[in-house]
């Protein structure tokens, strides 16, 4: 099939990976240079030279691990009329070890950073790079942020999705997600304002920072739940016309989120910031952007 999709004419190629979007639209928003730092797994080959120089063209500060049999990931997308159908081919993406995590080198990035976010799809790959993370950021004090994902993660994943819980400071997600979160947990409501209560206050492994929950609803409003209470924003309503591709809408407004988080503005900004970032990205092929935000 990606033969196929590859000897079309009109065919992009465009860096992704759900937490690799995130933290290139988190570091397109701040415009300071190395100001994030990305960790994933990538095969010995063309399309990994092209991902490492589209992030590091990015401003991104990334250290992959090179598998030595497997190629790089790809994700074939196909686009009708705005909205996305995708197909994963996992490939590296699905062979990260926890060792290349332990180098030293890269530890150093663990040591150095505030902030840190995970996708939940990786909670398929390397659980325990996930906890080593999760357990350095709760005994020092730091932020541990994670997605749901998708359904199918919290459906045929929940143990792992369980075990990582008690660290997440944030919890980023859409109302499908919210819903099927539930559902598997034996809650009896679909009201995702209620399920967003509830995921903020399941137990937390360390004190020191109150958990958040954060769920997206396309075109609805975000619901931010903390402390038992709700709120929740609208967010910038865009002409059909005028949305060509819904791929990343979800991973941009993680990404303009996190860009006022680690600046420590106020929730509502960060809100505000993520629906900029994916308001913008929703009018542009792939995951995204111009050159310079326009965001105050």
């Amino acid at each position: 099939m990606y033969d196929e999709l590859a000897a079309k004419g009109n065919v992009e190629y465009i860096a992704g990976g759900a937490t690799q979007n995130s933290i290139k639209v988190a570091q397109w928003m701040l415009q300071v240079p190395g100001a994030t730092s990305y960790v994933g797994c990538i095969g010995k080959d063309k399309f990994g030279e092209e991902m490492k120089k589209d992030c590091t063209k990015a401003g991104v500060n990334v250290q992959y691990y090179e598998d030595e049999k497997a190629p790089t990931g790809t994700c074939a997308v196909c686009v009708v009329g705005g909205e996305r159908s995708l197909v994963a081919n996992l490939s590296a993406a699905n062979c990260y070890k926890s060792e290349h995590l332990k180098r030293p080198e890269n530890w150093a990035l663990v040591e150095k950073a505030k902030y840190f976010y995970i996708a939940g799809f990786f909670l398929t790959v390397s659980p325990e790079s996930i906890q080593l993370v999760a357990e350095h950021a709760a005994a020092n004090n730091k932020v541990f942020m994670m997605n749901l994902s998708a359904p199918f993660i919290c459906e045929f994943f929940k143990d792992v999705q369980e075990k990582a819980l008690p660290y997440m400071d944030y919890v980023f997600g859409n109302e499908t997600e919210a819903r099927t979160f539930a559902k598997v947990h034996g809650w009896e409501t679909e009201n995702v304002e209620e399920i967003a209560i509830k995921i903020s206050q399941l137990p937390k492994a360390s004190g020191t920072h109150k958990r958040i929950t954060v769920i997206t609803q396309g075109a609805d409003p975000v619901v931010v739940a903390e402390d038992g209470k709700v709120k929740l924003y609208p967010v910038i309503l865009l002409p059909k016309e005028k949305l060509v591709d819904t791929n990343g809408a979800g991973d941009a407004f993680v990404g303009g989120f996190l860009s006022q988080l680690v600046q420590e503005e106020p929730i509502e900004d960060c809100v505000r910031a993520g629906c900029y970032a994916s308001n913008v990205v929703i009018q542009r092929s792939g995951c995204t952007y111009p050159e310079k935000p326009d965001f105050h």
